[in-house]
């Protein structure tokens, strides 16, 4: 079972050494870096969530007690990770709203989605696809609300109403996302040549994305943020499957809907941590370094989760 998870994960890791070598040793510069970022972050990811979505069954295993086990954890422990580094560690209101994102953005598609499959089976996947559909608009509208009332505060309640909105509607990601659901609901339909175009830009969107993370990682180190790094992974790595698990179980959730929950919820922060610390500027040491290392030590909690679960 170890041996599985390494060999999952440990792609990953190979494709962010390659960026971080790459970088370090001169090859790629800085305005590399963020050109790729830009191109990841604002186009080839949001391309990547729009497919995905349009293609996506929403009816498959739709069990509002999946959802509301693994979105009430994750809820949860936004406001662990917020007030903790408010309180622990005496970070600014904005810093604290980016390392409550960490906590809440589990890696439920480079991650959950193919361990699920390797440990259970691709027909058990109905579980991670039904929390991906919502995963990335209920972080980012979390997250996004939070920070713009955090960044409005004291400039009343109609501002704060508009940049929050203005701030979701600008959002590539969320566009993406948008669009897809448009598509699959209305039934409109993708042509071949432009879902064939599309397919070609998403296969670079993740690669892509880890390869400037490695990239982004020689600048932001994690001297001074250790402990801070820490706590984001242990509500990441343990109290997120934790309170799934204990919601799911009281809300009598099926084996493999089960099984899913806690497994996604035990992923190690996303790399949508990163892109919304950067998109505001916001703890990015902590962010990278908490993706990096939440993704090493995971190879020894996922493997405790997995055990549990049989």
């Amino acid at each position: 079972m170890l041996q599985t998870l390494i060999d999952v994960i440990l792609p990953v890791f190979l494709v962010i050494g390659a960026g971080y070598a790459a970088t370090r040793m001169g090859y790629f510069k800085e305005a590399h870096v963020e050109g790729l970022m830009k191109f990841t972050q604002g186009f080839a990811i949001p391309c990547l969530l729009f497919q995905a979505i349009a293609h996506l069954d929403l009816s498959a295993s739709f069990d509002p007690r999946l959802l509301g086990s693994f979105y009430a954890a994750a809820a949860l422990c936004f406001t662990a990770g917020l007030f903790g580094a408010r309180l622990i560690f005496h970070r600014e209101w904005e810093d604290c709203v980016a390392i409550g994102f960490c906590c809440l953005f589990s890696n439920s598609v480079l991650l959950g989605l193919p361990i699920t499959e390797r440990a259970y089976g691709p027909e058990n996947l109905d579980g991670n696809y039904a929390i991906i559909a919502f995963h990335a608009p209920f972080c980012y509208a979390v997250g996004i609300t939070v920070m713009e009332v955090v960044r409005n505060r004291g400039n009343g309640g109609r501002r704060m109403v508009q940049s929050v909105m203005a701030a979701m509607f600008r959002n590539a990601l969320i566009l993406g996302i948008a669009l897809g659901f448009f598509v699959n609901l209305s039934g409109v339909g993708v042509p071949g040549i432009l879902d064939d175009a599309l397919g070609l830009i998403t296969r670079a969107a993740l690669p892509g994305a880890l390869f400037a993370l490695g990239g982004v990682l020689v600048k932001y180190r994690p001297e001074g943020d250790l402990r801070a790094i820490a706590y984001v992974c242990g509500i990441s790595l343990l109290l997120h499957p934790s309170l799934t698990w204990l919601f799911g179980t009281t809300a009598g959730l099926p084996q493999d809907l089960f099984r899913s929950g806690v497994l996604t919820s035990a992923m190690a922060p996303g790399f949508n941590a990163y892109i919304f610390a950067n998109m505001y500027g916001r703890a990015k040491r902590v962010a990278a370094s908490s993706v990096l290392i939440g993704t090493a030590v995971s190879i020894v909690t996922v493997w405790f989760w997995l055990t549990l679960l049989g």
